[in-house]
C-alpha cells in the first residue's frame, strides 16, 4: 500500500527545512501548492483549563507558522477543537472528557466546552499566538465523521461490538510506522483486558451510548447508521483536516504524546480510505516538564491565568520557551521563569532608548532566517538577537533589526516603552486622540498626534489600541 504521496515539484529553492517524525529527518520543504502551506494543528479538548504544559505546543505551532510566513508563504493553518469523545483512556476505555468535565464544573457538557474554549482562546491572545485561519469544533462536524467512517466499514476496515464501532489495525501492514510500533510484539505481550477488541491496537471510530432503564446517560450524542452514539477521538482530525485541506496537504503537528496512538491512528483511517497518508511532514513539540517529570503527571495544575496573577508577564513565558529548542524537553521553574522576564524588561529597556527609522541589517537578516527556518532554531536566533544588541551597527538599525525578529519571536518588542512609565499629560493626549479616532474626527487626531510630537513622542496605531515611543 502507498503510504505517501509525490509532492508536486514547484519553481525555486526551498526556503524552509523542517523535521519530519514519519521519517525520523529533517527534509525541505516543497510545498502542494506554490506559495502556500497547508497546516493541520491538534487543538485542545475543552473540558477544562488549558495548563502551561499544553500551551507550550501551542506556541511551537505559532512559531512554525511565523517562520513560514516570514519565508513569505501564506499559510491555510487549521486547528480542532476536541468538544466530544475524547475518553480518559486512550485504549477506548473510560469517560468520555467533556462529561466529566461537566460532572467536574457544575455545568452541562456543552456550556463547559463553550467556556473553555473561550479560556484557552485568551491564553492563545496573552501569548500573542496568532489564531487559526480555521477553527473546526467536532460537534459541528458530526455528519463528516459518519461520512468517512462509512467510507472506512465500505472498504473493510471496521467490525462491530457491543460498545462500538472499530477499526481493524491488523489490514493495514505499515500501521504504527509513524511511532515505529511492534504491533506484533504488543499484541504478544498483551496484559489487558481487550473486551471485543480483535487486537490490543485497534481503535473505536464510533461509540455507542449507555443506556440504562431505557434513558440515555450521555449529554452528547447522535444518530448514526449503527446506532446512538458519539465519535472516537482520532476520526474527528481525519474527518476535518479532509474537509479543510483536502486528502492530503503539507504539515500536520501536535504534541510528543499523539505520535504512538492518536496521530498514528489518524494515518491509519487515512490510508484505510484513500490509500496514502494525508501529511508531507508531522512535527511535534516536546513537553514542558517540572523536576524532570511531564507537567501533566506531576500533580500541578500550573495554568497562565495564575502566573499573571503572580505578577508574571505572559510574554516571559513565551520568551522562556524559546530558550529551548522545540524538540527538546524543557524544565519548568519559577526561576527559569523570572530570569527570562528580567531579559525580557531588559531588552525592551535598551530597544525604548534606541531612535526609530532604522533599517535592517541584512546580514543579521539572513543569519537569523538560516537559522530559524532550519527546524525553528530558536535559542541560536535568541543569542543571534543579542548578538545584534552588542554589535556595533546604529541603533536605529539595532531597533529595525530586533522588530524584524520579533515577526517570529513574537514578544511585542515594538510596544515599549511602557505606557505607565511615560509622562501621564502625554498619555492622556493619546488617549484622547484614540476616541477621537473612534469618533472618525480625523482633523482633530492629526492635531492631536503633532502635539504629541512636539512633546517627544510617536503614536502608534496598533490593534489593540495605541503605543508610544521616543521620537528621534
Amino acid at each position: 500500500m502507498q503510504t505517501n504521496l509525490e509532492t508536486k515539484t514547484v519553481k525555486g529553492k526551498p526556503k524552509v527545512s523542517l523535521y519530519d517524525t514519519y521519517r525520523r529527518g529533517i527534509y525541505p520543504l516543497t510545498p502542494i501548492s506554490e506559495g502556500v502551506v497547508s497546516l493541520y494543528a491538534c487543538g485542545p479538548t475543552v473540558y477544562d483549563y488549558a495548563h502551561i504544559g499544553n500551551l507550550r505546543s501551542y506556541i511551537f505551532v505559532d512559531l512554525l507558522r511565523r517562520v513560514l510566513e516570514i519565508n513569505q508563504y501564506k499559510v491555510k493553518h487549521v486547528m480542532n477543537i476536541t468538544d466530544v469523545g475524547h475518553l480518559t483512556s486512550d485504549a477506548d476505555s473510560g469517560e468520555d472528557k467533556m462529561e466529566k468535565g461537566a460532572r467536574k464544573h457544575g455545568g452541562s457538557a456543552w456550556d463547559i466546552a463553550k467556556y473553555f474554549e473561550a479560556a484557552f482562546i485568551n491564553d492563545l491572545e496573552l501569548l500573542a499566538i496568532n489564531k487559526p485561519t480555521d477553527l473546526c469544533r467536532a460537534t459541528e462536524h458530526i455528519d463528516e465523521q459518519i461520512e468517512y467512517i462509512q467510507a472506512l466499514e465500505d472498504a473493510g476496515f471496521c467490525y462491530q461490538t457491543a460498545d462500538g464501532v472499530y477499526f481493524d489495525t491488523s489490514k493495514l501492514a505499515s500501521y504504527g510506522h509513524l511511532a515505529r510500533l511492534d504491533v506484533a510484539g504488543l499484541q504478544a505481550g498483551k496484559r489487558v483486558d481487550l473486551a471485543q477488541k480483535k487486537h490490543l491496537t485497534d481503535f473505536a471510530l464510533w461509540k455507542f451510548s449507555s443506556v440504562s432503564n431505557g434513558q440515555t446517560e450521555r449529554q452528547m450524542q447522535w444518530e448514526s447508521p449503527w446506532g446512538m452514539g458519539f465519535p472516537g477521538w482520532h476520526i474527528e482530525c481525519s474527518a476535518m483536516s479532509e474537509k479543510y485541506l483536502g486528502t492530503h496537504f503539507d504539515i500536520h503537528v501536535g504534541g510528543e504524546d499523539h505520535i504512538p496512538v492518536h496521530h498514528s491512528n489518524e494515518i491509519a483511517q487515512c490510508e484505510g480510505r484513500h490509500g496514502h497518508q494525508p501529511a508531507n511532514f508531522w512535527m511535534h513539540g516536546y513537553f514542558l516538564q517540572l523536576d524532570n517529570e511531564k507537567l501533566s503527571k506531576s500533580g500541578k495544575s500550573l495554568l497562565l491565568k495564575d502566573l499573571v496573577k503572580l505578577g508574571y508577564d505572559p510574554l516571559a513565558f513565551r520568551y522562556l520557551l524559546l530558550s529551548a529548542h522545540y524538540r527538546s524537553h524543557l524544565n519548568f521553574s519559577t526561576a527559569a521563569l523570572d530570569s527570562a522576564g528580567i531579559a525580557l524588561k531588559r531588552l525592551r529597556n535598551i530597544m525604548a532608548k534606541w531612535p526609530a527609522r532604522g533599517c535592517i541589517n541584512k546580514e543579521y537578516q539572513q543569519q537569523f532566517l538560516t537559522l530559524v527556518s532550519n527546524d525553528l532554531k530558536m535559542p541560536q536566533a535568541v543569542a543571534l538577537l543579542w548578538n545584534v544588541v552588542k554589535s556595533e551597527i546604529s541603533e536605529a538599525d539595532k531597533r529595525a533589526t530586533i522588530l524584524y525578529f520579533d515577526q517570529v519571536f513574537g514578544l511585542s518588542l515594538g510596544l515599549e516603552e511602557p505606557v505607565a512609565a511615560i509622562d501621564g499629560k502625554i498619555v492622556a493626549l493619546a488617549e484622547q486622540r484614540e476616541h477621537a479616532r473612534e469618533q472618525k474626527n480625523w482633523q482633530l487626531s492629526d492635531e492631536l498626534r503633532a502635539q504629541i510630537l512636539t512633546l517627544g513622542y510617536i503614536v502608534n496605531d496598533t490593534k489593540k489600541g495605541f503605543s508610544l515611543e521616543k521620537a528621534n
